[in-house]
């Protein structure tokens, strides 16, 4: 069986570790899409999309053009690329996602009404180093709005709850889980505790669940707070995300690699 992986980094710990247990007796190719300038052939019997850039998008589009199979999917990647329209989807879908407000930058968000209380602000776009910062004031947001005028952004107002994130990840049917200090939270970003599915509040896995069904994912990350009393909200929403140090992770990844995500006939049917 031959594997892509579209990603610049296959020396990332998740990837790294996921070839190892491959390559044995599959053959796994690397596509970096910074220098891949048109679909290789033969196609490879899957692609793992490890990368978020425009280009990597394309390639994955263009592979998925040529009847390539491609986890996950371009369109379900560039969907998780824009917390407006994830926002609009998952709402949509009656997931319970933090309500969100655009702007089309961050100095016209600074130039209207004061701000209603305690806010979280995010860069409309989601990539690496992106802007998210809690505010509490005007002052607050006119000063971040001096260092990045013509940001798009969205905001979210902040939900009351202790500082720690859920951070919840699946890779096919398994699921992965683990609590992670908020960079929102007066301490900032603090360590990662581990996390058993078990320990989770009811219903918070079928909610993961629903997340992959929705957005068409089989290799994806959901960030969660608890608002009280084990009421989850969802406040972003990632396609492949690294799920580091998650003891059985590479395993699961490259099983959903060799025998696809475990669907029933109507999830194989979902849409974004």
């Amino acid at each position: 069986m031959r594997i892509g992986l579209i990603t610049p980094d296959p020396g990332h710990p998740l990837l790294a570790a996921t070839i190892a247990l491959l390559t044995p007796e599959h053959q796994v190719e690397t596509l970096d899409p910074r220098t891949v300038a048109e679909v290789p052939e033969p196609l490879a019997n899957v692609y793992l999309l490890k990368s978020r850039t425009p280009r990597a998008l394309a390639l994955a589009h263009a592979l998925e053009q040529r009847g390539a199979s491609v986890v996950n999917s371009a369109a379900a990647t560039a969907l998780c690329q824009d917390r407006t329209a994830m926002a609009e989807h998952a709402l949509r879908a009656g997931l319970p996602f933090a309500a969100t407000r655009t702007y089309t930058t961050l100095a016209q968000l600074a130039s209207g009404p004061r701000l209603p209380g305690p806010v979280v602000v995010k860069s409309r776009h989601s990539r690496r180093h992106d802007l998210v910062a809690r505010l509490d004031s005007d002052i607050q947001l006119r000063e971040l709005a001096a260092t990045c005028p013509q940001e798009p952004v969205v905001v979210q107002e902040f939900a009351p709850n202790s500082g720690w994130d859920h951070k919840l990840w699946a890779i096919g049917d398994q699921l992965f889980a683990a609590l992670r200090r908020s960079e929102l939270s007066p301490e900032g970003r603090g360590p990662t505790l581990p996390l058993t599915p078990g320990s989770l509040p009811p219903g918070w896995p079928a909610v993961v669940r629903q997340v992959g069904e929705v957005f068409a994912l089989d290799v994806y990350g959901v960030d969660i707070i608890d608002t009280g009393d084990g009421a989850p909200l969802i406040v972003d929403i990632n396609a492949f995300p690294g799920v580091r140090g998650q003891s059985g992770a590479p395993e699961a990844l490259a099983a959903l690699a060799q025998y696809g995500p475990n669907r029933s006939s109507t999830a194989g049917t979902r849409r974004v």
